[in-house]
């Protein structure tokens, strides 16, 4: 079974219709940049025209980098902020012909793929999905159960949101090394184990294709960290998943 996925980010929205059975994409993915302003209705243009190049016609899974309670958007922190209070599906609904569109948050997405066709598959206790790229999305899960919206990226960090301090996007504004970067996220997850006692960490976003270049480098972490198995198609293949199962 074939269902489309669309992950919005904020720096490109990509998606591809996904096979369910193997939780994998059936074509490869299609990626535009993402507006900037990356206002709502910039960003349903480029959702129907990553929709349209596949000839879709159907339900679709839409990925938000933000809070989404229900139908709406609550927070928009790497995109513009006219988002919040949209409902997502109705604005996207229109600028696909009436398809039926399901959204939720980006990393929860993400994280519901890794624990059903990924890393996560099978593990209990808590685990976190974190997505790094523009900022910091997460994904909390115990017994592999999701605890919705967590956006743990905005916590605090030395003074400053975590995202601000250890996103990929954090890594190339300042030139910092992998050396330099992971010593960023080794604080941050040590933060993040004080909090939740995590049995597991899964390393997701773009940068999970160079896993071997940091994930080594954070030590003194008890958990157990892993690279996203879906790397950067996580969100799509969740989103397509949330969408079949409305």
């Amino acid at each position: 079974m074939n269902v489309f996925g669309v992950d919005i980010g904020g720096s490109g929205i990509k998606g591809a219709p996904v096979d369910l059975e193997r939780g994998d994409l059936a074509e490869p993915r299609h990626k535009v940049l993402t507006p900037h302003p990356a206002t709502p209705d910039g960003v349903a243009g480029c959702v129907a025209e990553v929709v349209e190049h596949f000839g879709w016609s159907g339900p679709v899974g839409v990925t938000f980098p933000g809070v989404v309670t229900g139908s709406t958007i609550r927070t928009a922190a790497n995109v513009d902020k006219g988002w919040i209070g949209v409902d997502a599906p109705a604005l996207l609904g229109e600028r696909l012909s009436g398809m039926p569109i399901t959204v939720l948050n980006d990393a929860d997405a993400a994280g519901i793929a890794e624990m059903t066709f990924g890393a996560g598959r099978g593990r209990k206790g808590a685990v976190i999905m974190l997505t790094f790229g523009t900022g910091i999305g997460s994904a909390l899960f115990t017994d592999g159960r999701l605890v919705p919206n967590t956006e743990l990226g905005h916590l605090e960090l030395d003074g400053h949101e975590a995202e601000k301090r250890a996103s990929t996007k954090a890594k190339e504004d300042k030139d910092l090394s992998w050396e330099e970067w992971a010593h960023r996220v080794r604080k941050y997850l040590a933060h993040l184990e004080m909090l939740f006692s995590p049995e597991l960490f899964i390393v997701g976003g773009g940068v999970s294709r160079k896993a071997e270049k940091f994930v080594p480098l954070l030590t003194d972490v008890r958990a157990e960290i892993v690279p996203a198995e879906l790397q950067n198609n996580a969100g799509i293949v969740g989103g397509a998943m949330a969408a079949a199962a409305r």
